[in-house]
């Protein structure tokens, strides 16, 4: 039987926590769509990162990252509540842009495949 780590356990629970929280929230601040990629969580669960990903106008970008500073010790507290554990780990919300670098080189390759395609 494989062994998980108790880090990667309450990375996995923290996410989902994280994102069926701030979805309503998210979408009401912002026109887009913020996805929540990942959790890297230190071995002593201390210190969470939070990747996030956005799709949108480039205005907005800033909006959504204003609000995470201006917010983390709430969303940390809500995050917390739902969670068994004695220390809620320190939240840093960290851009990822894995997700928009993934469609630009889908629309190079859609372009180089229509072009072989009309010679």
């Amino acid at each position: 039987m494989k062994q998980y780590k108790r880090s990667d356990r309450l990375s996995g629970l923290i996410l989902r926590e994280i994102s069926v929280l701030l979805v309503d929230e998210l979408a009401e601040l912002v026109t887009g769509m913020v996805t929540f990629t990942r959790v890297k969580l230190t071995d002593d669960l201390r210190y969470a990162r939070i990747y996030y990903s956005y799709l949108g106008d480039k205005e907005n970008h800033g909006t959504i990252d204003n609000y995470f500073k201006k917010n983390n010790k709430q969303i940390r507290s809500m995050v917390g509540r739902n969670l068994q554990v004695r220390h809620i780990p320190e939240i840093t919300f960290v851009f990822d842009p894995s997700v928009e670098e993934g469609i630009r080189i889908e629309q190079l390759l859609n372009e180089l495949k229509r072009e072989n395609k009309t010679k």
